[in-house]
């Protein structure tokens, strides 16, 4: 999206369980498989795969971006949980890719189900990443603008956020009268974006990310369209 701009990753095996799942060389063959089917990706996805797309989404996105299509079928990927929630929300065939983020896909629903049993009156909110058996067990599921807002404006006085429990940390300082309830489900690939890593990286510029101008013109247009529809 930003062609002329340097842009610096503070540790380069800092990847996505998401992202990994899939390749463009996939996406072409999925296209083989189902022509004339618009591929909608999730924003975590390699620039590779976003140049073989048709429009990216964001989860806070996903069910306006695969409406927008007017189409009967659409390709989703690379979440097979998302996938299966904004089927849940529409009326369009979804094909699905078997990707998986791997700190949502932990929860299960007995773990819901104990958390509410030893917290009367606590409100679960759960990401769209999850498994639907965890969703179908929660009050609320929503992407992490979405969770964060349910928050925000009911003010639940015990939460538990069911997604990366570090953005429990973040948003319990802007709430500082809802008790969170966290059982803690780190992400290690986020984990490894630490603040002296941070420093070195923009005091000595390292981590650079270069690619091929093909690349980012296929890519950035899928990025484009997405913006352009919106949330």
């Amino acid at each position: 999206m930003s062609p002329d701009k340097k842009v610096l990753l503070p540790d380069m095996k800092a990847g996505c369980s998401l992202s990994s799942s899939i390749t463009g060389k996939d996406v072409r063959l999925l296209k083989e498989k189902y022509p004339g089917v618009p591929v909608v990706s999730y924003v975590n996805t390699s620039a590779e795969v976003k140049a073989e797309t048709d429009v990216c989404c964001t989860s806070a996105n996903a069910v306006k971006i695969v409406k927008s299509l007017g189409v009967k079928k659409v390709i989703f990927l690379p979440d097979d949980y998302l996938a299966k929630y904004v089927a849940s929300q529409t009326d369009v065939e979804i094909i699905a890719w078997k990707g998986i983020c791997m700190v949502h896909d932990q929860f299960n629903e007995k773990e819901i189900n104990d958390i509410r049993d030893k917290n009367p009156g606590i409100k679960i909110i759960a990401h769209p990443e999850c498994p639907p058996e965890v969703i179908n067990a929660s009050d609320f599921a929503g992407s992490t603008s979405g969770m964060i807002n349910y928050v925000k404006d009911n003010q639940p006085s015990k939460v538990m956020m069911v997604t990366e429990c570090s953005m429990s940390d973040n948003i319990q300082v802007e709430n500082p009268n809802v008790e969170f309830i966290k059982p803690c489900n780190l992400c290690p690939h986020m984990k490894r974006i630490t603040l002296p890593k941070i420093l070195d990286c923009l005091e000595n510029e390292t981590g650079e990310i270069i690619m091929d101008k093909n690349t980012i013109d296929k890519a950035r247009l899928s990025v484009e369209k997405m913006v352009a529809i919106g949330r």
